[in-house]
């Protein structure tokens, strides 16, 4: 295709006195790559079948198909806003009915001097230009909403034609939306995601307002407020299903700011609405959320959370305490390593339960500072022992998703076990299963690195996502641990441990060991043993500990 700059433009000329097409065509020929058509039907063809057209000069009386019906054509398929129009006529009364079909402009007959048309055309040729320019920045070119930057130009400008309007901020996004991608390749998943943006765009052109894509799959809804949201969520769902792929897989949630602060900035609007719709993110239904007071405060309270960090990092408020691991092959319980796991004490909150820090810097993309803060305590804790006991004792630390995307990971955890002067399988890491699903390309290769330097990798929280079992036989991992959640329920639902000896059975015909985290009692103990499990950790044996404390476990065995 020719670019919008090309410096020659093709123009079509639609007259049926041959006399006149020959002058216009002479006339013009110099400047623009001329295309001539004396009756309706050669336009029609010229119109739809060429390409990079830039302007149509257009004559009404034609021998077959008049010009108005041309331009009623061009206007009910769309192509009127691609292709601009000059009507040639010398009928005045024509002009308005041709304005409501999308002419730019006319030109009377007899024609005036070529100057005059030149100036015409080229000064219609570059607005027109310019306005696709603007379409192409202004809209996404997958779903034809409006950018992020541009829709909320056009939310305010809603705001100042409707200022006594109730508006609701919604967000929708689609849930594990890389597993359709991955799954039902890139068509699929972007028909997905088109089909969704037109149902948007149906509901907006009955009520008002306007809809952004706003990065791969989260969708912004600015509306005049509704009450019955769960609807609108489950028409859109329907709307986004797709013959041959499992309903269950296009899952939605939506968040709702409803009767939105117009003082608000309208990107916070949409932030409260993204806060609600967190709240149901591991939903298997599609659910909606509405944002309220509590959720406000708890979002004061994470704004607080993520302004501190870095103090907190550099005044040491974060202590890294130690759960042991046992391995239970033999007839005695065997001290083997333990995990780091990070607690917060912070100066005014207290104590901060790390299932809201931890989700919250991960969101943010802090979790990289903290998690380098415990791998070097931990680290430097692995040295101690070794120093002062002559013990080695391996400790397990968080490897995240966000770790695994920086492109120093696997030289920074090097340094850290050089500058300590450890083995590397002295500093176990855990990635979470979820991890490997999210990029598992890129996560492979990335954990390939690391145990080419010679880290061991464990899997954490097996059990928890969306992995299948098939998976376990393609991914480089040296150890299984099972989510503690998944053991919990294990043995509370009828005591169906069915699937924990699956799991078992297919790493050790792997030759991959599994840990067990989460256990409670001497009765799942037994009962992990009898399987073949090869290590568990849990309050059974301990509740992570500080450091000092740990130091009891070093005698090598337990009473349990």
């Amino acid at each position: 295709m020719k670019s919008l700059n090309s410096e020659k433009k093709k123009i079509l000329i639609v007259e049926d006195e041959l006399i006149n097409l020959e002058m216009l065509s002479m006339m013009l020929m110099d400047l623009y790559d001329v295309i001539k058509a004396d009756n309706g039907q050669k336009a029609l063809d010229a119109i739809y079948g060429e390409e990079d057209l830039s302007l149509v000069l257009l004559d009404l009386n034609l021998p077959d198909i008049s010009g108005l019906e041309i331009l009623r054509k061009m206007y009910e398929s769309g192509r009127i806003e691609s292709l601009p129009v000059v009507v040639i006529t010398a009928d005045e009364e024509s002009e308005v009915e041709c304005l409501n079909y999308g002419a730019v402009d006319f030109i009377k007959k007899p024609y005036p001097k070529p100057d005059v048309i030149y100036a015409r055309i080229r000064r219609i040729i570059e607005l027109v230009e310019s306005r696709i320019i603007i379409g192409q920045t202004e809209n996404d070119q997958l779903t034809g909403l409006y950018t992020k930057e541009y829709f909320y130009s056009y939310c305010d400008r809603y705001d100042t034609r409707h200022p006594d309007t109730d508006m609701d901020a919604v967000l929708i996004n689609i849930n594990h939306y890389h597993f359709i991608l991955e799954r039902y390749g890139k068509g699929v998943a972007e028909d997905v995601l088109k089909r969704i943006a037109s149902s948007i765009s149906d509901l907006l052109s009955e009520t008002g307002g306007y809809a952004s894509r706003r990065d791969t799959d989260i969708f912004l809804v600015y509306m005049p407020h509704i009450e019955d949201h769960r609807s609108l969520l489950d028409n859109i769902s329907e709307a986004a299903r797709i013959d041959g792929v499992d309903e269950n897989t296009v899952r939605l949630r939506m968040g709702v700011y409803p009767y939105a602060d117009k003082d608000l900035d309208v990107e916070m609007r949409f932030d409260r609405a993204r806060l609600a719709s967190e709240t149901v993110r591991n939903a298997f239904a599609g659910e909606v959320a509405i944002y309220d007071e509590d959720l406000n405060e708890s979002s004061k309270f994470s704004d607080q959370l993520l302004i501190d960090c870095a103090r907190a990092i550099e005044e040491e408020q974060f202590t890294v305490h130690f759960q042991p691991k046992y391995n239970i092959k033999g007839e005695k319980n065997v001290l083997s390593s333990a995990e780091a796991l990070v607690r917060w004490i912070h100066p005014e909150l207290g104590f901060i339960n790390p299932g809201l820090f931890i989700e919250l810097f991960e969101r943010n993309g802090l979790i990289h500072q903290l998690d380098r803060y415990v791998w070097r305590k931990a680290a430097k804790q692995i040295r101690d022992w070794k120093d002062r006991f002559g013990i080695t004792v391996p400790v397990s630390v968080n490897v995240s998703r966000v770790d695994m995307f920086d492109p120093v990971v696997t030289e920074e955890l090097n340094d850290i076990v050089e500058e300590f002067d450890l083995d590397h399988r002295d500093l176990i890491l855990e990635v979470t299963e979820s991890a490997y699903a999210e990029d598992s390309d890129h996560i492979i290769a990335t954990v390939e690195k690391l145990r080419e330097l010679g880290f061991l990798i464990e899997m954490d929280d097996f059990g928890s996502g969306y992995s299948s079992l098939n998976m376990l036989t393609e991914l480089p991992i040296d150890a299984l641990k099972l989510d503690m959640q998944f053991i919990r329920s294990a043995f509370s639902n009828g005591k169906n441990t069915r699937m924990v000896e699956i799991v078992i059975d297919i790493a050790d015909s792997l030759g991959v060991p599994v840990i067990a985290e989460g256990v409670e009692t001497a009765e799942q103990l037994a009962a992990l043993k009898s399987m073949g499990c090869d290590v568990v950790q849990g309050y059974y044996f301990s509740k992570p500990v500080p450091a000092e404390s740990f130091e009891g476990f070093l005698s090598g065995g337990t009473d349990k």
